[in-house]
């Protein structure tokens, strides 16, 4: 866990990234198919499969509880 009282000031002030870069494709197609597993089958299976796949609990609430915050799609 990061202290608070260890971040420089710069750090500190700075406002929180709300949308981050996927830091890598692998759990970019992750994400992408727990999002398909909630339309397909449940929320609960989604919650289950992304947590399976060691997915960040924020990113899980935010993909499947807040559809509009989510990243566009791969083209």
């Amino acid at each position: 866990m990061i202290n608070a009282s260890s971040l420089d000031a710069s750090q500190a002030s700075a406002p929180p990234v709300i949308h981050q870069l996927r830091s890598n494709m692998q759990s970019s197609e992750v994400v992408d198919r727990g999002i398909s597993v909630q339309a397909n089958f449940s929320s609960i299976c989604a919650i289950e499969y992304l947590k399976s796949h060691n997915i960040d609990p924020d990113v899980i609430e935010r993909v499947l509880l807040h559809p509009e915050q989510r990243r566009k799609s791969r083209h």
